[in-house]
């Protein structure tokens, strides 16, 4: 009588990344990373308009919830470019689209703490989306 005896292959799961090298981001992951960064740009709204210095363009001051919408539509947009172009292209479009969403910023706010204030939202934004969401190659 003969015994067979296998053991099971081991598999090492690196703590360093959520994602498989070279696999690109899930729609899960993708929309779960922009609800979270949503949420901490309009808390970030919130705490300026606490210390008395909402943010605003042109005098009108923007609600909390308007930042929330148009993270989610970057965020959005992020995971869909994500998904069809390489981390190099990523990556460039993510920092000069960054950059060009600051330019409205810069010229339409009305004060420099309002300017510094909605470029500090975008800076925030980005930097949560964009290093979840760039493909792992």
């Amino acid at each position: 009588m003969t015994t067979i005896t296998t053991t099971a292959p081991r598999t090492t799961r690196s703590t360093r990344s959520a994602r498989p090298a070279g696999s690109r981001v899930t729609w899960r992951a993708g929309v779960a990373t922009t609800v979270a960064a949503a949420l901490v740009v309009a808390m970030l709204a919130v705490a300026f308009d606490v210390a008395g210095a909402p943010l605003g363009v042109e005098g009108e001051p923007i609600p909390p919830l308007g930042f929330a919408q148009l993270v989610v539509i970057s965020g959005v947009i992020g995971i869909v470019v994500a998904r069809h172009v390489g981390r190099t292209a990523f990556l460039r479009t993510t920092v000069t689209l960054t950059a060009l969403s600051c330019v409205p910023s810069i010229a339409l706010g009305t004060t420099a703490g309002d300017k510094a204030g909605l470029v500090l939202t975008h800076l925030v934004a980005a930097a949560i989306i964009v290093p979840r969401l760039a493909p792992r190659r």
